[in-house]
Protein backbone atom coordinates (compact mmCIF):
# COMPACT_ATOMS: atom_id res chain seq x y z
CA UNK A 1 0.00 0.00 0.00
CA UNK A 2 1.57 3.54 -1.23
CA UNK A 3 2.61 5.55 2.42
CA UNK A 4 0.44 9.01 1.41
CA UNK A 5 -2.71 6.36 1.47
CA UNK A 6 -5.33 7.79 4.53
CA UNK A 7 -3.16 11.35 5.04
CA UNK A 8 -4.40 14.04 5.88
CA UNK A 9 -4.05 16.67 3.50
CA UNK A 10 -3.61 20.61 5.20
CA UNK A 11 -3.27 24.22 4.24
CA UNK A 12 -1.25 26.39 6.67
CA UNK A 13 -1.78 23.84 9.16
CA UNK A 14 -5.61 23.78 8.73
CA UNK A 15 -6.81 20.02 7.70
CA UNK A 16 -8.73 20.17 4.54
CA UNK A 17 -9.15 16.61 3.57
CA UNK A 18 -7.60 12.96 3.50
CA UNK A 19 -6.34 11.18 1.02
CA UNK A 20 -8.12 8.34 -0.04
CA UNK A 21 -6.94 6.80 -3.33
CA UNK A 22 -3.66 7.38 -4.76
CA UNK A 23 -3.78 7.92 -8.87
CA UNK A 24 -0.60 6.21 -10.46
CA UNK A 25 0.32 6.03 -14.39
CA UNK A 26 -0.79 3.60 -16.03
CA UNK A 27 2.45 1.87 -17.85
CA UNK A 28 5.45 3.73 -15.46
CA UNK A 29 2.91 3.16 -11.64
CA UNK A 30 4.44 6.81 -10.70
CA UNK A 31 2.31 8.89 -8.47
CA UNK A 32 1.04 11.16 -10.37
CA UNK A 33 -1.96 12.65 -7.91
CA UNK A 34 -4.25 11.75 -5.34
CA UNK A 35 -7.97 11.38 -4.86
CA UNK A 36 -8.94 13.32 -1.61
CA UNK A 37 -12.25 13.72 0.03
CA UNK A 38 -12.87 17.23 1.45
CA UNK A 39 -14.10 18.45 4.46
CA UNK A 40 -17.23 19.23 2.55
CA UNK A 41 -17.36 16.00 1.64
CA UNK A 42 -16.46 15.59 -2.07
CA UNK A 43 -13.85 13.98 -3.80
CA UNK A 44 -11.09 15.92 -5.65
CA UNK A 45 -8.17 15.78 -7.55
CA UNK A 46 -4.82 16.81 -5.90
CA UNK A 47 -1.80 16.70 -8.99
CA UNK A 48 1.52 15.40 -6.93
CA UNK A 49 3.23 18.35 -8.45
CA UNK A 50 1.17 20.53 -6.11
CA UNK A 51 2.19 18.97 -2.98
CA UNK A 52 4.77 18.99 -0.14
CA UNK A 53 5.37 15.95 1.46
CA UNK A 54 5.17 16.90 5.45
CA UNK A 55 5.96 14.40 8.63
CA UNK A 56 2.34 13.53 8.99
CA UNK A 57 0.04 14.89 6.55
CA UNK A 58 0.65 16.36 2.69
CA UNK A 59 0.65 19.89 2.47
CA UNK A 60 -0.98 22.62 -0.19
CA UNK A 61 -0.45 26.04 -0.30
CA UNK A 62 -4.05 27.02 -2.03
CA UNK A 63 -7.09 25.20 -1.78
CA UNK A 64 -7.23 25.67 -5.63
CA UNK A 65 -4.64 23.17 -5.75
CA UNK A 66 -8.08 20.84 -5.36
CA UNK A 67 -9.29 19.89 -8.75
CA UNK A 68 -13.26 19.25 -9.29
CA UNK A 69 -14.58 15.98 -9.92
CA UNK A 70 -14.21 15.96 -13.37
CA UNK A 71 -10.52 16.37 -13.45
CA UNK A 72 -10.81 13.51 -10.82
CA UNK A 73 -12.34 11.56 -13.30
CA UNK A 74 -10.10 12.44 -16.20
CA UNK A 75 -7.24 10.86 -14.20
CA UNK A 76 -8.76 8.04 -12.36
CA UNK A 77 -9.79 6.62 -16.46
CA UNK A 78 -6.37 7.05 -17.59
CA UNK A 79 -4.40 6.32 -14.42
CA UNK A 80 -4.62 3.45 -11.95
CA UNK A 81 -5.48 3.91 -8.31
CA UNK A 82 -3.45 1.62 -5.25
CA UNK A 83 -7.26 1.00 -4.18
CA UNK A 84 -8.28 -0.90 -7.33
CA UNK A 85 -5.26 -2.96 -6.85
CA UNK A 86 -5.85 -4.06 -3.23
CA UNK A 87 -6.13 -8.04 -2.77
CA UNK A 88 -9.61 -8.43 -1.83
CA UNK A 89 -9.66 -9.57 1.61
CA UNK A 90 -10.00 -13.42 2.13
Amino acid sequence: MHESLWQNVAMKGITVGRVVDVILERKTEKVIGFEVRCEDGRHRFLPQAAVRPGDSEIEVDSPLALLDTDQLDFYRRRGVTVRGNEEPAA
